[in-house]
């Protein structure tokens, strides 16, 4: 496939913002392919991707990216250039369960995402044989309260020397640090078992059956310094009943967090999703 080009941004709307993100790519002899934009009225601001092909473009990535940039300035612009064959290095964090873990490492043997798994990092040993299964270097920090820092500041070092890009939480149950979460704004995505804003932090299937809900759900979102409440990718339900136990909310929930998570990991890594605020936009 030839390679191509994809811009996120967003800022104040204002007339002809269409007309001169076309006209700069138009001048660099490319080929969009790919155009999508939002306009959020209550706040005015103006959100895009774009994807180009870069077939006898003629110019380098910087220098792309250099000629981008007075364009971008000019318009008050937050945006990112990426391109097709730059692979985000992603490191997983799972503990002890392996449904949304698993389910990741076979969609990405069948090529369905477009990244390079460098490590799968945990607090327990007992993923230790997928890791190695599917050849991807196992580290285990084991976490107390009293340890928490010093075994998140290995964790860090070890996702700098990786160049790690993306952190991927596959059900890892431990609570980041704010300092944590700072290195990777936005670049951290977890997965929960629940429909959020109900029932956030833990045994959320053990809460839905005792409130006697009729839909369970699962939520991937970005992962910010609050508990539970960063800006949601990709959510989805199932409807239960009277007859279902808290078991079989677990694993009817299992399901779903699979297809869920897997949908935002995905959208990620295709540069589809946009923050703002606690918010996203996600273009299809």
């Amino acid at each position: 496939m030839a390679q191509t080009a994809t811009l996120l941004m967003a800022c104040q709307d204002q007339k002809g913002l269409v007309y001169k993100i076309s006209d700069f790519v138009f001048h660099h002899n490319g080929n969009i392919l790919h155009a999508d934009q939002h306009i959020d009225f209550k706040s005015g601001r103006f959100f895009s991707r774009v994807e180009w092909d870069l077939e006898g473009c003629g110019f380098s990535k910087e220098q792309i990216k250099q000629a981008f940039k007075p364009l971008a300035d000019s318009l008050g612009m937050d945006w990112n250039l990426r391109f097709s064959d730059e692979r985000p290095r992603v490191a997983l964090f799972v503990s002890k369960l392996d449904h949304c873990l698993t389910d990741l490492l076979h969609r990405h043997s069948l090529s369905e995402l477009a990244a390079d798994f460098v490590v799968i990092v945990s607090n327990h040993e007992n993923m230790r044989s997928v890791a190695e299964r599917y050849q991807i270097p196992y580290h285990v920090f084991p976490i107390t309260r009293d340890t928490k820092r010093a075994q998140e500041a290995k964790e860090l070092e070890l996702l700098a020397a990786l160049k790690t890009d993306l952190v991927v939480l596959a059900r890892y149950m431990q609570i980041l640090s704010d300092e944590f979460v700072s290195h990777y704004p936005n670049r951290i995505i977890n997965i929960h078992h629940s429909f959020l804003p109900a029932f956030i932090g833990a045994n959320p299937y053990a809460q839905a059956h005792e409130r006697g809900v009729k839909l369970i759900g699962a939520t991937s979102h970005y992962v910010t310094p609050v508990l539970d409440e960063g800006p949601i990718i990709e959510q989805d339900v199932v409807r239960i009943s009277h007859r279902d136990t808290v078991e079989d909310l677990v694993r009817k929930g299992r399901d779903i967090e699979r297809v869920v998570f897997a949908r935002a990991v995905r959208l990620h890594l295709e540069r589809r999703v946009l923050p703002y605020g606690n918010k996203t936009v996600v273009f299809d």
